[in-house]
C-alpha cells in the first residue's frame, strides 16, 4: 500500500490510509522518528473546517503521545499557519489535516519539518516504510485535544506584521471567497484591521461544504460578487488556503502566472529581487517568461508541485516563486505557499499603484495554450520512443523561440500529457493532434482521459 503522494497523504476519511488504524500507527512511527535522547519531541498539529478533521487530530496525537511526543493543538488553521507554528514554538515537525481543494469526504495530512519546510520525498518515504514495515500497536482510548488560541493569534500577527502596522487598505474593496475553509477565521478580520471595506463569501462551513461551490476550484460565485460589489480586487482561497486566486475590478479571473508577474514586478521595482529571477513550473505560460523578460527578470523553471518549487528556490537562492494554480512562495516571509499572505501583499502592492489590477497586469500577455492528454498502459521514458521523439523534435523546431513544449507523464494517473504554446491557437491544435496520435500508437490505452 502507497501511502504518501504529491502532497501528503490523502483519501476518503475512514479508508485506508486515512483509517483509525494506519493514522494512530503513523503518530507512533513519527514519533520514533523525531525522537531524541534528551528531551520529549513536540509536534504543532492544525487543520481546516472538515468534520474529520478533529478526529484525525485526536487519533495522530494518541500515536504521538505514546510515543512520547507532546502535541500542541491549533484547532482550524490554514496550513501555512502550521508551518509558521513550528518556527514560533521551536518544534520538531508540523502536521496540517487537510485536503487541500478536494471536496468533502476526502481529508489528508501534510507534514512539515523543524524548519517549516513541507518534508521531503526521501523524508516521506522513510517514514513510509517504517509504517509499513512495523507492528501496529492496539491504542484504543483516542487523546484529548485542546485548542490552543495563542496559535491562531500568532498567525494573524505574523500576517499583519508583513506589510507593517503603518499600512492602510483603507479606500479599498475587496471580495474574500474562504472556501468554507481554513481562511474563514483569519481573512475577514485580517483586512478589516487594515481598513479595507470587505466583502466575504463561502464563510458558512459546515464540516461537509469545503469547496463546495466556492474557492478557488468554483471561483464564479466570487467573479459575481466583484461585479456586484464593485471592488476593486476579489479573493478565492482553496480549502487549507495555502494558495489564492485573484480577480481584477472586472470580475476577470488572473492565475498564479499573472500573480507572479505582478508581485515580481513590485519587488523588482523596490530593488527588492536579488537574483533578478524568480521559480516557476513547466506548466506556467510562456507568456510570463516574455514579459518578464521585458522587465530583465529570468524565469527558472522547474518540475510541477509546491514543494519541487521550493527546494528549487532554496537551491538557487531565489526569493519568489509559485504555481498557476495559485501556490506563492516568499521565500523573505515563509517557507511554504500562503494564500493569505498573497493576498495581503497583492493588496498592498495594488494599493500603492493607484491603478486598477487590469493596468498592473497589461504587459501580461498570455500565449495561446492547449493540454491533451493520452491514456497509456505504460510509461517508458517518452524519448526512447522513435517515432515520438521525431515528432516532438519537430515540434520544438516548428515552435521556434516563439512557442514551447511539455511533454511528461502524470505522477499520479496513467496519463501522458502533452502541453504546447505558441502563438496561433490553430498551429499547436495540430502540432499535439500529431503527437498525441504517436504516443497512442506507442503506448496507448483503448480509453483516453
Amino acid at each position: 500500500m502507497r501511502l504518501f503522494g504529491t502532497d501528503g497523504i490523502r483519501a476518503p476519511f475512514g479508508t485506508p490510509p486515512l483509517d483509525r488504524a494506519t493514522v494512530t500507527h503513523l503518530g507512533y512511527c513519527l514519533a520514533e522518528v523525531l525522537a531524541t535522547e534528551n528531551r520529549r519531541s513536540v509536534v504543532v498539529m492544525g487543520g481546516d473546517t472538515r468534520e474529520s478533521t478533529p478526529e484525525i487530530c485526536r487519533w495522530l496525537a494518541t500515536g504521538l503521545e505514546a510515543g512520547r511526543t507532546r502535541t500542541i493543538f491549533g484547532g482550524v488553521l490554514p496550513t501555512p499557519a502550521v508551518a509558521k507554528s513550528v518556527l514560533v514554538s521551536a518544534a520538531d515537525a508540523g502536521i496540517s489535516v487537510s485536503a487541500s481543494h478536494n471536496l468533502h469526504p476526502y481529508n489528508g495530512i501534510k507534514l512539515f519539518d523543524g524548519h517549516g519546510y513541507k518534508w521531503s520525498p526521501d523524508a516521506e518515504a522513510a517514514l513510509e516504510q517504517l509504517i509499513l514495515s512495523s507492528q501496529s500497536r492496539q491504542l484504543t482510548d483516542a487523546a484529548e485535544l485542546t485548542v490552543d488560541p495563542t496559535i491562531a493569534e500568532m498567525y494573524l500577527q505574523h500576517l499583519a506584521d508583513l506589510v507593517g502596522r503603518a499600512t492602510s487598505l483603507a479606500g479599498m474593496r475587496i471580495v474574500l471567497d474562504t472556501a468554507n475553509g481554513a481562511a474563514t477565521p483569519f481573512a475577514k478580520p485580517l483586512f478589516e484591521s487594515l481598513g479595507a471595506r470587505v466583502t466575504v463569501i463561502g464563510d458558512r462551513p459546515d464540516g461537509q461544504n469545503i469547496n463546495a461551490g466556492f474557492g478557488s476550484t468554483a471561483p464564479d460565485a466570487m467573479l459575481e460578487a466583484v461585479k456586484q460589489t464593485r471592488a476593486h480586487l476579489g479573493v478565492a482561497f482553496d480549502g487549507d488556503a495555502d494558495r489564492a486566486l485573484i480577480a481584477d475590478e472586472q470580475g476577470v479571473m488572473h492565475d498564479g502566472d499573472a500573480m507572479l508577474f505582478a508581485w515580481a514586478q513590485y519587488l523588482h521595482g523596490r530593488d527588492e529581487l536579488t537574483p533578478p529571477s524568480l521559480v516557476a513550473t513547466s506548466m506556467s505560460n510562456l507568456g510570463l517568461e516574455k514579459a518578464l523578460q521585458a522587465l530583465g527578470i529570468s524565469v527558472v523553471r522547474c518540475d510541477v508541485g509546491d514543494r519541487t518549487v521550493v527546494s528549487t528556490m532554496r537551491e538557487k537562492g531565489i526569493r519568489l516563486g509559485g504555481e498557476q494554480s495559485g501556490h506563492l512562495v516568499d521565500l523573505a516571509t515563509g517557507t511554504t505557499g500562503d494564500g493569505l499572505a498573497t493576498a495581503l501583499q497583492l493588496s498592498v502592492i495594488l494599493r500603492g499603484q493607484g491603478s486598477p489590477l487590469s493596468d498592473l497586469l497589461a504587459d501580461f500577455r498570455r500565449f495561446p495554450q492547449v493540454l491533451k492528454n493520452v491514456r497509456v498502459v505504460s510509461k517508458p521514458d517518452l524519448n526512447t520512443l522513435p517515432e515520438v521523439a521525431r515528432v516532438a523534435a519537430e515540434v520544438v523546431s516548428t515552435l521556434g523561440n516563439q512557442g514551447r513544449l511539455v511533454l511528461r507523464y502524470s505522477g499520479t494517473e496513467p496519463l501522458a500529457r502533452v502541453m504546447i504554446e505558441g502563438p496561433d491557437q490553430s498551429q499547436i491544435e495540430s502540432l499535439a493532434d500529431r503527437l498525441i496520435a504517436e504516443i497512442r500508437s506507442a503506448v496507448g490505452a483503448d480509453t483516453d482521459k
